[in-house]
């Protein structure tokens, strides 16, 4: 008696995959997007690692290379060119992918939605902007208008808001918003280069309190500039091509080098929703959380969310899981997207320092600070701390990915074994104790543990199995077969209802 079993609002980058990560279990599903085509601007310029091994649970995997270019390195440098913080990337990350990936957001935009044209469950309906939801005991009604003004209705059994900074469903649900008040204007200039050009590294923040910029690449043969509005500066005279080429000239890009496809200002902002799920309607997204850009969560954190959601959606819809696990979804990825927010505000208060004086001082702390430190390599991906965990060592830790052998075939884990949920045991076992789940089973004998990851992980935590959610996060981990058996029982029950975590 639905239209879709997912409605879901907004079609950019985090509305798509999880149009995609939905339909791959077999969900109908349909996007509302205001815009009638494609947004043909880049917006986030790069991903981490673990963004990357998400993003390939889509099926684009095979194609991201393509479409992006490892980052090496990012470093925070004064006026002087001092180095204030150096973070070393490689191309062989603990996820299976490289540690920074920039790219150029629409392209990676038209992979998904190549990938969408491939799933019979997916109807995108561009054009279509929301004007009312309607949430019931068992459906949602969304009502959307047309480019000529007619009205479609649609019945779903969720609705998720991937709407962005500006979100009708935030706003129609009337959730509080938490706002740390941390926002400066920028001029954002990108640019096509003429002739390729290695920059090393990649991504600098240069600390100069006479202009504040950021220089990051943004996929291959792209780059972008951004300098911080100064305080006797008008943002009319920053928005013209003659400021923006003055600028990045002293970087040797002007006409002759480079092509300028964009410049203009934005404010970035630090808040999130404090209530991410309001019966059937759930926010995922820019929607739910927005940050300062020098972290490079933005876009990551929105691709979390989603990564997160999917599979408490397709449990919940199956009857698997009783609806209340979605409430972890909030618990979970709140208290992560508000970790980054304040680690991202964090940053964006050392580099955005206009007083001379109090930038010498910065400067001075930071350098007798890092003294004959070299370059540092970049922190894991956050462990989960609240939510659907059990109560055992190591549990909201991301398992990391090397490559496996089994059946013949050798390559990356969640290429051979498969997603979703995973059993990684030492143990030998009489059968698959989660096939209600769904889950793979992977016994770690001689020979599967190509590149000697797991079972040391395994051994860090003092555990014979380890049990992973489809979002690779730790549910728990167990010694012996006694332990395990508690350890599925633990899962299950926390499925089934809301219950403490053993």
């Amino acid at each position: 008696m639905t239209d879709a079993d997912v409605v879901i609002v907004g079609n950019g980058p985090i509305g798509a995959t999880l149009s995609v990560l939905l339909a791959q279990r077999g969900w109908r599903v349909t996007v509302l997007e205001r815009r009638p085509k494609p947004y043909r601007l880049p917006r986030a310029t790069s991903f981490d690692g673990e963004t990357a091994r998400l993003l390939a649970a889509t099926g684009i995997g095979p194609d991201l290379g393509r479409i992006t270019a490892p980052a090496n390195g990012y470093q925070w440098q004064t006026a002087a060119g001092q180095t204030l913080l150096d973070i070393a990337f490689t191309t062989t990350g603990p996820y299976g992918w490289p540690d920074a990936n920039t790219m150029h957001q629409p392209s990676l935009e038209e992979l998904i939605a190549a990938r969408v044209k491939e799933l019979p469950g997916i109807k995108v309906l561009r054009g279509h902007e929301v004007v009312g939801i309607v949430d019931g005991d068992e459906h949602v009604t969304v009502t959307a208008t047309d480019e000529d003004d007619a009205t479609r209705t649609l019945r779903a059994r969720w609705v998720v808001g991937c709407d962005g900074a500006n979100s009708f469903v935030r706003d129609h649900l009337d959730v509080p918003v938490t706002d740390l008040g941390f926002s400066y204007e920028w001029l954002l200039c990108d640019v096509e280069l003429h002739e390729p050009r290695e920059f090393v590294p990649t991504n600098v923040q240069i600390c100069d309190p006479a202009r504040p910029t950021t220089l990051v690449g943004s996929g291959p043969g792209r780059r972008r500039w951004e300098f911080m509005r100064l305080p006797d500066e008008s943002t009319a005279e920053l928005n013209k091509d003659e400021t923006a080429w003055r600028l990045m000239a002293p970087f040797g890009v002007t006409p002759d080098t480079a092509t300028l496809l964009r410049s203009t200002t934005y404010i970035f902002q630090a808040r999130w929703a404090d209530q991410w799920r309001v019966g059937r309607v759930l926010l995922a997204g820019d929607a739910a959380h927005l940050m300062p850009p020098f972290a490079g969560q933005g876009m990551c954190s929105g691709i979390r969310d989603v990564t997160n959601l999917a599979w408490k959606l397709d449990l919940t819809l199956r009857g698997r899981a009783d609806a209340s696990i979605l409430d972890s979804y909030t618990e979970e990825r709140r208290e992560q997207a508000k970790e980054a927010i304040l680690a991202s505000v964090q940053l964006g208060r050392v580099i955005c320092v206009t007083d001379p004086a109090a930038a010498a001082e910065r400067d001075a702390t930071v350098l007798a600070n890092r003294r004959g430190k070299a370059a540092t390599r970049p922190e894991p991906a956050k462990p989960l701390t609240v939510g659907l965990l059990h109560d055992s060592p190591g549990a909201g830790a991301v398992v990391p990915q090397g490559r496996v052998s089994l059946n013949g075939t050798t390559g990356l884990f969640d290429d051979v074994v498969g997603r979703g949920f995973v059993l990684l045991t030492t143990e030998a076992l009489d059968g698959n104790p989660l096939a209600e789940l769904d889950a793979h089973v992977v016994h770690l004998a001689d020979g599967v543990d190509v590149d000697d990851v797991y079972r040391p992980f395994l051994a860090q935590y003092q555990a014979t199995s380890l049990l992973v959610r489809p979002d690779y996060h730790v549910f728990g981990s167990a010694r012996g077969t006694d332990g395990l058996a508690k350890l599925v029982e633990g899962l299950t029950n926390r499925l089934r209802a809301a219950v403490p975590a053993s």
